[in-house]
């Protein structure tokens, strides 16, 4: 049993959850990066998003299994180690906190630049430090108003892509914003088919609709918060898959069928397209606002993340025991604090870093993405097997086609790393990625973690 002093609180609520898991999967890619998607897969794009949905969806479920059944702070990063051993329990916690660095520093020079639409006169930099001020701030109040500002965040991004839907159909069917003639779905196959790529363009697409999906699996890092973790995390984990049915697949359903999609792009955002061409005028403004609160909530997401995993590393005697320190307001404030600092340094590395860097930081999230992804299927394999079949039946939350639908999920994210080989553009995540993994194994053996015995000392832990 650890100190009270030192647990987290419970202080998530199941609207929390629900809206934070949904406002995971829609990011500032499904507003602005989709245009790039596009271009690689044509209206196959949808297929592309729909294929990685389903992945992602047995993938949660494995985590769900878990989650629910043993609903600890660290969550994957735990299971890896009762699991798979202290190396992958340590390997996964130290890569996601990598890994959600990398897309913090990249979402807060974001941050900047769409403040620099508004006040161009305004050096990007101050945006950008600014935002990590005011998300900083936020996650160091209490769990519950971290809660609070993701629930909001991820309303507005959700109302936005539901009107665009709704009114792109009007368009669609009843011809409204179009003079009263319907356009139609004929766009979707009119300029050179529905897959005018071929599969080779559904592939190239894939690393980076699998990065759009990058923070859904932090659902479960709300385990060791949630007021009732069985039921909400349940909730949300089941409704992964429509919702990307939805927002994604839908949202560029209405896109492409409305626009030819080798003139999505051209313009900017096929979101601003949409809008302007219902006769919107400030639609420019309306998706700049919403994009910046897509940035600043993955911020938000990436700091609340990075230091629940610091927290979870150093319960287990692989980082430093401040980092299990929790304050009077229920945050691993030391953990949260060092989060902020190291992004600090991003401030200042995405000021002086040319403009390719964030492309390739892109592929290498991917990459820890595909780990994490990997690990948990894993884990869900290895845990299944420390159960006897009494157990088994009395789980109250079971991942869907076992064990197939575990090894369909790892075969597709070996399917992603080739074609992250294949492809150049990719490469640069297949060197930094095993690169960045051999230096933590370096850490592990040289600061004797390898001697040091975790909490649980290999036993599944529970969190009191």
């Amino acid at each position: 049993m650890q100190d009270p002093q030192d647990s987290l609180h419970r202080g998530l609520e199941e609207r929390h959850i629900n809206l934070m898991a949904l406002g995971a999967a829609i990011g500032v890619g499904l507003f602005l990066g989709s245009a790039s998607a596009i271009k690689m897969a044509g209206p196959a794009i949808m297929l592309s998003y729909a294929i990685g949905g389903f992945a992602i969806f047995l993938i949660m479920r494995a985590l769900g299994e878990m989650a629910i059944h043993n609903p600890v702070a660290g969550s994957f990063s735990r299971y890896a180690q009762n699991y798979l051993g202290p190396l992958a329990g340590y390997l996964t916690g130290w890569n996601y906190w990598f890994l959600w660095l990398v897309t913090c520093m990249a979402e807060i020079t974001a941050v900047g630049i769409y403040m620099g639409i508004w006040f161009p006169d305004v050096p990007t930099w101050i945006w950008a430090l600014s935002a990590l001020i005011l998300m900083g701030s936020i996650n160091f109040i209490a769990v519950k108003a971290y809660g609070e500002f993701e629930f909001w965040f991820a309303l507005i991004k959700i109302v936005t892509i539901v009107l665009m839907i709704v009114a792109s159909l009007g368009m669609i069917v009843f011809g409204f914003g179009n003079g009263g003639i319907a356009t139609g779905i004929s766009n979707l196959w009119s300029h050179g088919g529905f897959m005018p790529h071929g599969w080779t363009g559904v592939f190239m697409s894939m690393q980076m609709v699998m990065f759009a999906y990058l923070g859904v699996e932090m659902i479960g890092l709300t385990a060791g918060e949630a007021k009732n973790p069985k039921k909400s995390l349940a909730r949300a984990i089941d409704s992964v898959f429509w919702r990307i049915l939805i927002f994604y697949v839908g949202a560029l359903f209405v896109v492409m069928s409305i626009y030819p999609w080798d003139q999505i792009g051209t313009t900017g955002s096929p979101f601003v397209m949409t809008f302007e061409r219902m006769g919107i005028p400030a639609a420019a403004g309306i998706i700049n606002f919403v994009v910046l609160t897509a940035a600043l909530s993955s911020c938000n997401s990436g700091i609340f993340s990075t230091g629940r995993m610091l927290y979870n590393l150093a319960q287990q005697k692989q980082a430093l025991p401040i980092f299990a320190r929790v304050g009077k307001n229920g945050v691993p404030n030391a953990a949260v604090l060092l989060s902020v600092v190291m992004l600090l340094v991003g401030v200042l590395l995405n000021y002086l870093a040319p403009k390719e860097v964030f492309a390739w930081l892109t592929a290498i999230s991917t990459f820890g993405a595909i780990w994490t992804w990997g690990v948990i299927l894993l884990s869900q394999l290895k845990f299944r097997k420390t159960l006897d079949s009494q157990q088994i039946a009395a789980l109250s939350y079971r991942m869907p086609l076992f064990p197939y639908g575990s090894y369909i999920a790892l075969g597709f994210l070996a399917i992603v790393i080739g074609l992250m080989a294949w492809f150049p553009d990719t490469r640069i995540a297949l060197m930094v990625g095993p690169g960045w993994l051999a230096f933590l194994v370096a850490v592990y053996y040289l600061m004797g973690f390898n001697k040091q015995q975790s909490e649980s000392d290999g036993k599944p832990a529970t969190q009191s």
